[in-house]
């Protein structure tokens, strides 16, 4: 992400601190540029995220990535060591009815995962931000408006910890680099770039409720695991999509620990219901599958409410160069962790050109 250019340096709020917007704001800091980093979490990384528990941490947003683009693997490989091969052994769950049925995978392409966690990627990325002193964590913007002092630049209104509200001003281009839903509602109860708005209309993304499990005494039973022989599976039971092992991935300590991701068509039918009812069925709907009947010891679960692309934007980036705006995410591309690098990298590159 090391693109330096002559140009003009300018000021430039990043709104969002996944890996779109840290890509972003780390291409647009290293070619010279005066960013601001604003967060409404307390950490970054967006969906590449881990739930740190006592018995291990829960890759329970992104589970692991791949590498096609060629800029994407140049920055992975300025930190060697960060990110390490999965050997995820993955099967295919047929029967629809939880009746296991397993087959094997065509040869995937590699699985890569963080180390000791996939959250570790985006906090690593992000640490020239933070030494610098431009990344702002647990602050909402709630409007993006013309600044007071001069109207060729923005200012946006913002509420952090215990409700406080501040106002940062003198920005030359706004970067929103959140899920597509809320960057149109911003965009929209601000009446800002009107043209993004619009477009944003045909993106549809899923969300995904999560489940998290894990059996510690499967180790105090001598046994290397529970279950089946595979640690990972595409799976086609109503309920859920996607089972992985955590404790197969490297680096993540023994304890026998699964994720589990309900389908898209599930989630979103399910969206409204009470995290409680959610575990329950997800953990029946666990069983069926792996044919482990054993009740954790700790289980828990998390809602993402945009999770997987269904219909996404098809270009990389929006960018209203005249107005100074811009948007970008995985959603315009895909849901991989890539297409999340790409566009935040291509919008940085766009917004540099002005």
């Amino acid at each position: 992400m090391n693109h330096k250019m002559a140009t003009q340096p300018r000021k430039i709020a990043v709104i969002g601190a996944g890996i779109a917007g840290v890509a972003c704001a780390r291409t647009l800091a290293q070619a010279g540029h005066d960013v601001t980093v604003l967060e409404k979490s307390r950490t970054v990384g967006g969906r590449l995220a881990s739930c740190e528990t006592p018995f291990g941490t829960f890759d329970h947003g992104a589970q692991y990535f791949t590498v096609r683009d060629e800029r994407f693997k140049k920055a992975l490989a300025i930190t060697p060591g960060l990110c390490k091969p999965w050997s995820a052994n993955a099967v295919r769950v047929l029967d629809p009815h939880g009746r296991v049925a397993e087959a094997a995978l065509p040869k995937l392409e590699p699985h890569w995962v963080a180390v000791p966690s996939m959250a570790a990627l985006p906090r690593h990325w992000a640490q020239p931000l933070v030494a610098a002193g431009n990344l702002v964590l647990e602050t909402r913007v709630t409007r993006i408006e013309r600044d007071a002092l001069d109207a060729t630049r923005w200012q946006l209104q913002t509420s952090g910890p215990e409700d406080s509200v501040h106002v940062y001003s003198g920005f030359d281009a706004v970067v929103l680099a959140m899920p597509h839903a809320l960057a149109a509602g911003l965009l929209n109860h601000s009446g800002v770039a009107p043209g993004i708005a619009q477009q944003l209309q045909s993106v549809d993304v899923a969300p995904c409720w999560t489940l998290m499990l894990a059996f510690p005494q499967a180790a105090q039973a001598t046994l290397s695991h529970l279950g089946p022989q595979w640690n990972a599976a595409l799976s086609t039971h109503h309920r859920i999509a996607w089972l992985a092992r955590e404790s197969s991935k490297p680096g993540r300590g023994g304890i026998e620990r699964w994720t589990v991701q309900a389908s898209a068509a599930w989630s979103t039918e399910h969206l409204d219901d009470d995290a409680p009812r959610v575990q329950a069925k997800l953990l029946k709907a666990f069983s069926e599958v792996t044919g482990i009947h054993a009740e954790p010891a700790d289980a828990q679960v998390h809602r993402w409410r945009w999770a997987k692309t269904q219909a996404p934007l098809g270009r990389s980036h929006l960018w209203d160069g005249k107005a100074g705006v811009g948007a970008c995410g995985d959603w315009c591309l895909g849901h991989r962790v890539e297409d999340g690098f790409v566009s935040g990298l291509e919008l940085a590159l766009a917004v540099h050109k002005g």
